[in-house]
Order: C-alpha cells, then sequence, then structure tokens
C-alpha cells in the first residue's frame, strides 16, 4: 500500500515538473528507477520511463493546446523526424551494459546543464528577425493575446529532432529535456513556445516507443504494468497542474529549473556507479 502511495506521489511530481519545463519527466523518473529499482535491466527502465512519458505528454498537450502556445507547423513535422530515430533507440537500449548506461546518462545531464547556465546567465538582446530565405518565420497568438515572432531554420531542427528521437528511448528520458534546451538556444523559439511545441512532439515520439517497447514484450510482466498505472495515475493531475504553473513562471526562471534538476540528477547517477 505504501509503495503504491508513492508511485502515485512520483507520478505528480514527474507530471508537474516535466510539463512545466516541457520535458516529460523521464529524467526524474529514470534516476528514480535506477536508485530504488537497480534489478531492472536498462531495456524495461526505459520501457517504464518512456510509458509515463507518453501519458504526461499527452495529458500536457491537452493542457497546452487550451493557451494556444504549440506551433503545430514546427511540431509535426520535428515529430515526424523523431519517429525512425525512435525506433532504433529502442532495440539499441538492451545491448548496452547497466554501468555504462549509467554513467552516459549522469554525464549527459551535467553537460546539458552547464551549458543551460552558461546560456542562461549571458545578456540577451531582442532578437532581429531576418529575411533569409532559408528560414521559416511564424508569428503565434496565444489565448492570453500574447503575440510571438520568431525565426528558425527548419533543416536544423530536422537534424536536432532526428538526434532527440534516437536518444530519447535508448535513455528512457523523453527527450524534452534536450530539445527544449536546443529550441530556445538553436533555433531561437521563445521558451513558453519550445515547451508546448515540445510536449506536442513528446506525445507522438513517446507513443511510438511505447507500441515498439510493446511489440518487443517489455510489458509483459504484470508487476511492469501496475508500476506504470501507478504512476500514470499521479502523472495526468501533475500535467495539468505543471502546464498551468507554466502561465506563471518567467521563461529564464523556467530554464533554471530544468537546469538544476539536470544537474543533480547527473551527479546523483555518477556517484552510483562509482
Amino acid at each position: 500500500m505504501e509503495s503504491s502511495i508513492l508511485l502515485v506521489l512520483a507520478g505528480f511530481i514527474i507530471g508537474t515538473f516535466g510539463t512545466l519545463i516541457g520535458a516529460g519527466g523521464g529524467f526524474i523518473l529514470v534516476p528514480l528507477l535506477l536508485l530504488f529499482y537497480p534489478e531492472l535491466p536498462p531495456q524495461t527502465v526505459t520501457a517504464i520511463s518512456m510509458a509515463v512519458v507518453a501519458v504526461n505528454a499527452i495529458s500536457g498537450t491537452i493542457a497546452y493546446a487550451k493557451s494556444g502556445r504549440i506551433d503545430y507547423k514546427a511540431g509535426i513535422l520535428f515529430a515526424l523526424f523523431t519517429i525512425p530515430g525512435s525506433i532504433l533507440g529502442v532495440y539499441s537500449v538492451k545491448y548496452i551494459p547497466i554501468k555504462s548506461f549509467n554513467l552516459i546518462f549522469g554525464i549527459l545531464m551535467i553537460l546539458l546543464s552547464a551549458y543551460l547556465f552558461y546560456k542562461n546567465s549571458q545578456k540577451t538582446n531582442p532578437k532581429v528577425l531576418s529575411d533569409d530565405n532559408n528560414l521559416t518565420h511564424r508569428i503565434l497568438t496565444d489565448k492570453q493575446g500574447v503575440q510571438y515572432e520568431y525565426s528558425y531554420k527548419q533543416s536544423l531542427g530536422i537534424v536536432v529532432s532526428i538526434l532527440v528521437g534516437y536518444l530519447s528511448p535508448l535513455l528512457g528520458i523523453g527527450g524534452g529535456i534536450i530539445h527544449v534546451p536546443a529550441m530556445v538556444n538553436w533555433l531561437q523559439f521563445p521558451v513558453y513556445i519550445a515547451t508546448a511545441t515540445s510536449h506536442f512532439i513528446l506525445s507522438v515520439m513517446a507513443t511510438v516507443s511505447v507500441v515498439v517497447h510493446f511489440l518487443d514484450g517489455q510489458y509483459n510482466n504484470p508487476e511492469i504494468v501496475k508500476m506504470i498505472l501507478l504512476l500514470c495515475l499521479g502523472v495526468v493531475p501533475g500535467a495539468q497542474l505543471g502546464a498551468y504553473l507554466s502561465h506563471k513562471i518567467k521563461g529564464k526562471t523556467i530554464i533554471k529549473i530544468l537546469a538544476c534538476c539536470l544537474i543533480l540528477v547527473g551527479i546523483r547517477i555518477i556517484l552510483k556507479v562509482i
């Protein structure tokens, strides 16, 4: 009974923070599984995480859709290019030893955190939209009447999406924790649009990964299915809260929260390996 309540509570926290920063929550769930269920092989850990990320992403996307901050044109294109990588990532993870998996995951989290702190501390000048024909220009107005105008290089977004599609199921982290910083810093998306659009992309990519995991037999164990259901019971309301809080918190604060979560997770996982 106590473990069931803890799983629901963990799901709520994952849903709230994952949706708040557009990251799906896998970066929280994977280290928790590695720490408290060390007997689980990497492919099972990632299978559990991707199932929870999929539910979180779908729930969060519904909430973000109501806010009008999802760039569907970019989201659909990028989501399509995550699919080949996500399928390959699911089948690759079973060949990675558990210690190597933990070490790769920890190092990636710390490097990404350091990069976000560096970028977030720099003074940013207002972005001037370019007339470059190679850029896609977008004007998006959310339900509160706030207008966002930005330009991004579509080809770069496609390359990033392919890489995210592969790394997400490989590490079980959902991909938003990589996609959001990439969209903000490299593609010049506004933070609020990046987090909402990333969640939409995640809903597609994670669902594909879950289907592949299912066909691979990763959900045949009733105890694993029970764990997923309990986590999802907390994830759904948590995702709604996270989407609501995203309207109340400044963009730079969201990035700081993301960076802090990353470095704590990375250090804890590496210490476990050592």
